[in-house]
């Protein structure tokens, strides 16, 4: 007893016939140039985040020693003018004939300013980062 196949397929069932793909090219099968490219991809990206890391660095560490510099010149302008007014103390040889002989001229309203400590003092922004 033989079957016979009574079932006919509509237009809508038939097979659809895509294009033949090459003979030499399937996704399974790695590429000659995959792993190079692959591994030039890491170089580049560890490159670039060592070059990152060192400019973000090198930014803060510049900023710390440009506060150390300020604090420094501070320090620096505060000792030298407690110097000088040591120096002008002692030697008592500053007199208003002794300005007219450098060239300095009398002031009209002379306004005294009293600093015991520091004498100049180094501007620090806040806004470096």
């Amino acid at each position: 007893m033989g079957r016979t196949k009574i079932h006919k397929p509509s237009i809508f069932q038939a097979k659809l016939q895509f294009p033949a793909p090459r003979a030499n090219f399937a996704l399974s099968i790695e590429h000659p140039f995959e792993n190079i490219a692959f591994n030039t991809f890491l170089a580049v990206l560890a490159l670039l985040i060592f070059i990152y890391i060192y400019l973000v660095g090198s930014s803060a560490l510049n900023i710390i020693a440009r506060k150390e510099a300020l604090a420094l010149v501070s320090q620096a302008g505060a000792e030298i003018g407690s110097y000088e007014r040591e120096y002008f103390a002692a030697s008592q040889k500053v007199t208003p004939e002794a300005g007219l002989s450098l060239g300095l001229a009398p002031v009209s309203k002379p306004a005294y300013v009293y600093r015991p400590g520091t004498v100049g003092r180094a501007e620090i922004s806040h806004n470096e980062i």
